[in-house]
């Protein structure tokens, strides 16, 4: 260690009589600009950025470990004695013989036994460990400090793990939180899907309960017949030269039968249709019955589906034995006999 510097002496002359030597005097120490360099400024240390927690922890531990580790050792060195020249020694006067100093020391003090200097300090310093002897008080010390700084570093790698496992937590729920999105987003579509294909089924078989209920209260006007001419058919045989009915050709005397329940308005010969027969259902619509061989049935009549109106002949204008079948709405228009029968649920 670096010994101190004398401090100057403030100016004083000793005699030869108290010290039994020639008389000293000893010059002014007077200070000057060039034996005093001022101090300029504050010395400032610049502060580092950037560096990690462990790094700052341990560079503050290893510097105090070194100061404690020159500490104790500075403790361990035996005292220094000072001497003084035999020529002053001998002249000094007896501590007892000071007045005011001689009361506070006695033989029993004078006897008393030296403690050992206590050192400057014990932190960190176990009993085993200053009875062993085996460690330095000193490396004892910075060893504990690393290990402080050790333990803050393992600290913080701990925390830093913790929170990078609780993002990969978070994003783990928020990738099962979509697919339990997208899946509910499937079932609703295929719920959706399914919900449709059952409301069309059931529409479907609404429609078909509504034709089996229109196939129960229709029929068709003759049985094992044969389509000869259809609606709308050109040809110099019609006096308009469209045909404004259906043909069904069959066996002469067949039954011809009412397609629904109605009542006839009309019944009897006419003209080029030879005997008609005219049902009006209760929509108005009018069934022409035309070319019979013979009518069963009177005008005001009611008659209901099924019931035999006439028989199938050949009267009139015709060229074979046949049914005209007529469709005219209530104001008197034609239709086509077929699509009209279709859309009560009779196939043609």
């Amino acid at each position: 260690m670096a010994s101190n510097q004398p401090a100057p002496e403030a100016p004083s002359s000793l005699s030869a009589d108290a010290f039994g030597g020639p008389e000293r005097t000893w010059e002014e120490w007077n200070p000057t600009a060039e034996s005093i360099r001022p101090v300029r400024g504050k010395h400032r240390v610049a502060k580092q950025r950037g560096l990690a927690r462990s790094s700052t922890v341990l560079g503050v531990g290893v510097i105090a470990a070194v100061g404690a580790g020159g500490m104790a050792t500075a403790q361990s060195k035996p005292p220094v004695s000072i001497s003084l020249p035999d020529s002053i020694a001998d002249n000094l006067p007896d501590a007892k013989s000071l007045p005011g100093v001689g009361a506070f020391m006695s033989d029993e003090a004078e006897a008393a036994p030296v403690t050992a200097a206590a050192p400057l300090t014990s932190a960190g310093i176990t009993t085993a460990e200053a009875e062993q002897g085996t460690t330095d008080a000193g490396e004892a010390l910075r060893a504990r400090i690393l290990q402080q700084a050790e333990q803050q570093q393992a600290a913080a790698d701990a925390e830093a793990k913790a929170a990078e496992e609780k993002a990969a937590a978070e994003k783990a729920a928020a990738e099962a939180k979509k697919q339990q999105d997208e899946a509910e987003a499937k079932a609703k579509a295929k719920a959706a899907a399914e919900k449709k294909a059952a409301e069309e089924a059931a529409a479907k078989k609404a429609e078909e309960e509504r034709l089996a209920k229109l196939r129960a209260s229709y029929t068709l006007p003759a049985s094992g017949y044969t389509i000869t001419s259809t609606y709308g058919q050109s040809g110099a045989m019609w006096s308009s030269g469209q045909h404004t009915g259906t043909d069904f050709a069959g066996a002469a005397g067949s039954p011809l039968k009412a397609v629904h329940s109605g009542t006839i308005t009309s019944a009897g010969w006419s003209g080029s249709y030879g005997y008609r027969t005219v049902l009006q259902l209760e929509d108005g619509t009018e069934i022409w019955y035309a070319h019979q061989s013979s009518i069963d049935v009177s005008v005001g009549q009611k008659v209901s589906t099924g019931d035999t109106i006439g028989r199938m002949g050949a009267t009139g204008n015709v060229t074979g034995v046949h049914l005209h079948l007529e469709v005219r709405t209530a104001g008197g228009s034609a239709m086509d006999p077929i699509a009209w029968l279709n859309s009560k649920g009779l196939n043609v």
